[in-house]
């Protein structure tokens, strides 16, 4: 679930940082800003919140793989106390918004009706508790510190994961019995409901980015009633033949919806994957990948694994008593040998093998070797007195007492000294960590700062740079603007294939120009109203998003008004999936507000000159301004912009007045028409090539004018 919010926040244009809640944590992650490898109760999560200065932060709560609940009660006092402290980590930054994921545990109750926000949450087990606690300590920040904070709280969640990772969902269980088992086990009395992971991503985005929560607590639900005898039966269906429904059914009803019409009610809530495209989309991913899910589930080696941990633990602890009874034999031998020696006589060994361990190993193993020692002395003894002799006699006792006084004393020193150097080692180890948080937390700002710093001067997407590169469009003639507008567009965008229609009408749009033979794959001319999803959101003045990937239309398209006209169509053919973000939406959108300036003042410049430009009483342009226009085209098509075609029409000069006339109503509103050098009459064909203009040509001869393509400007 995380990794699905990251991709969504990232697609829609937002900067994601990363608390990871391990510091051992080596995964990367592409679409993160920055990474963080600190435990939630780390010092440094405060550190790391100023430096952010975060708008939103979320806590995967419920829903964070850092949480161990096999071993609940530790986890439990962990879960608070990281979640405590990033908590008030957030608050002492007086910025920012907290999102807390809940989920349908905090209830543990059967219900009638679906479970709205008023109801009291009834949690059963120790993940619940803590789950709901979390709930209870974000609502004490609100109340007390002011901390702007969001709970929602999730019904069953079920999807495509990871190879190999285990879920909790009834669908995936369910899926994993079928691998294994070959049947499912279900009980008909147990009804719920569940969400579809990508669904639930899409709702809570919805939720965090709205500007005013009128609630502090919202159930993000499908709403969608099943049993487990109804679901067992869908995925045994999707699963084929060989999965048996083994009807489990005992004991009372128990039913658990969570309520989402408050949700559904502000935010206008759409479930896009239902469950029969969702289980069956599950089903599909796990037969692909069962080897990996089935191997899971024998992680620990069974009973032979754990028997040879076990093995190994106890060997560990009884080593020290192994090593001790090794050492005992030659001290024993020593004790003997120096008995009757005059040089040897007066050495305790067994003092001195009591020393050795107590200075070694401590207190334990000083005890341990005492005993052995006092056992060796008793055993000298009774060479040559009985034991009851050795036990009455004094000296035996007052030996012992020395003996067991000094080990347990240098025992006890030695271990006191290895407590106080263990002490001193963890303080050294908190210092060195807290001096690497630092450093890193540095280096991470450093690197933003770099990176921020970067994106003002340099960024593609900065209005200098933007302005700077539609600047260039000042700097052609106004009959070439529209032509290069296409490459400038190409080069802000970042796409190859880039194309501008022109609108013909209410209906239909020309081609101008483009950028590839991509970019014209709709052809010279489009029925734009027809294409009815890019056209309802360009009517409305938004950028179209082609996110269902349609293969006939562009990636992205924008229109450019002059008041309540639509006069350009700018389609963005060549955009990876990454990149089709509001964040780009927003940069097409400046784009084409700067073009439509530049091309808005050039056509007011022909305007003026209108009367200049066109020969009185026609629609022919004189020599000069078609003569200009042509050369504008014929450029363009050399830099592969545009097609175009000059045809040269044999008429009279007393008839070009008439022939233009007649000609005119045989001609596409985006074609030209002109006197050349030598006051020969000429039509310049937009958008087609000579191969192509022979169909113009026949309708020309059909008026009664004869004409054919002209190569080039010059006669």
């Amino acid at each position: 679930m995380m990794d699905a919010m990251i991709d969504k926040f990232n697609k829609s244009g937002h900067r994601v940082f990363l608390l990871t809640g391990n510091r051992e944590n080596r995964a990367s992650y592409k679409r993160v800003f920055e990474k963080y490898n600190f435990s939630y109760d780390d010092d440094s999560v405060q550190e790391i919140i100023k430096s952010i200065k975060p708008d939103a932060t979320i806590f995967m709560g419920a829903w964070d793989t850092n949480f161990n609940w096999s071993a609940d009660r530790q986890e439990s006092v962990r879960y608070a106390a990281g979640l405590t402290n990033i908590l008030a980590a957030c608050s002492l930054i007086e910025k920012g918004r907290f999102i807390y994921f809940s989920s349908q545990e905090t209830y543990g109750n059967s219900y009638a009706e679906n479970v709205s926000e008023q109801e009291a949450m009834s949690p059963k087990g120790t993940k619940a508790l803590a789950v709901a606690q979390g709930e209870t300590i974000c609502g004490n920040y609100k109340k007390i510190q002011g901390l702007e904070t969001l709970i929602l709280r999730f019904d069953r969640i079920y999807g495509i994961l990871d190879r190999g990772r285990q879920q909790n969902d009834p669908c995936f269980k369910m899926c994993l019995e079928a691998l294994k088992h070959s049947k499912i086990s279900a009980n008909s009395n147990n009804s719920f409901s569940m969400i579809y992971l990508s669904d639930a991503v899409e709702l809570a985005y919805k939720a965090i980015v709205h500007k005013n929560w009128h609630q502090s607590l919202y159930h993000v639900s499908s709403m969608e009633e099943i049993n487990e005898t109804q679901l067992a039966h869908m995925i045994s269906e999707k699963m084929g033949s060989g999965v048996a429904v083994e009807d489990v059914s005992a004991g009372g009803r128990h039913r658990l919806i969570l309520d989402g019409r408050r949700f559904e009610k502000e935010y206008q809530q759409k479930i896009f994957t239902h469950y029969e495209e969702g289980t069956e989309q599950v089903v599909r991913f796990m037969k692909r990948h069962s080897g990996s899910f089935m191997k899971a589930q024998d992680t620990g080696a069974g009973w032979g694994g754990k028997l040879k941990k076990n093995l190994k633990s106890i060997f560990g602890s009884l080593l020290p008593f192994v090593e001790n009874l090794i050492c005992f034999i030659p001290f024993f031998m020593l004790n003997n040998r120096a008995v009757g020696s005059e040089y040897f006589d007066r050495i305790d060994f067994y003092l001195l093998y009591v020393l050795l361990f107590a200075i070694v190993h401590g207190q334990q193993q000083a005890i341990f070797s005492g005993l052995l020692a006092v056992a060796g002395y008793s055993f000298r003894q009774m060479y040559e007195r009985t034991g009851f002799d050795v036990l009455m006699d004094h000296n035996t006792y007052v030996w012992m007492a020395q003996l067991f006084i000094l080990g347990m004393v240098v025992g006890y020193m030695k271990d006191q000294l290895q407590h106080i150097r263990n002490e001193d080692e963890e303080e050294i180890q908190y210092l060195k960590g807290k001096l690497e948080d630092i450093s890193d937390i540095n280096d991470s700002n450093v690197r933003m700062k770099q990176s921020f710093e970067t994106q003002i001067v340099n960024q593609k997407d900065s209005l200098g740079k933007i302005y700077d590169i539609t600047s260039k469009l000042d700097g052609y003639g106004p009959e070439e603007i529209l032509f290069y507008a296409a490459p400038v567009l190409s080069e802000l965008m970042d796409s190859r294939d880039v194309a501008i229609y022109v609108v013909a009408n209410r209906d239909y749009a020309r081609l101008f120009s483009a950028t590839s033979a991509a970019a014209r794959k709709l052809g010279n001319s489009i029925a734009y109203t027809a294409m009815e999803s890019m056209f309802a959101e360009i009517k409305e003045r938004r950028v179209y998003i082609n996110k269902d990937m349609e293969e006939k239309m562009p990636l992205m398209a924008s229109a450019v008004y002059a008041q309540e006209d639509m006069q350009l169509i700018l389609m963005i053919w060549d955009l990876p999936w990454q990149r089709m973000t509001l964040a780009e939406a927003n940069r097409l959108t400046i784009v084409g507000h700067l073009i439509q300036n530049a091309v808005l003042r050039a056509n007011r410049y022909l305007e003026t000159l209108k009367e200049q430009r066109y020969m009185k009483g026609t629609n022919m342009l004189a020599q000069e301004a078609f003569t200009v226009l042509a050369k504008a085209f014929f450029q363009a098509r050399d830099k592969g912009l545009t097609e175009c075609a000059l045809l040269e029409i044999e008429t009279k000069e007393a008839g070009l007045e008439r022939a233009a006339a007649v000609l005119g109503r045989s001609m596409r509103q985006s074609d030209y028409m002109g006197v050349m050098k030598g006051g020969k009459l000429c039509v310049l064909l937009s958008n087609t090539d000579e191969k192509n203009a022979g169909r113009v040509i026949e309708r020309f001869k059909n008026a009664g004018y004869e004409s054919h393509p002209r190569k080039g400007i010059d006669p």
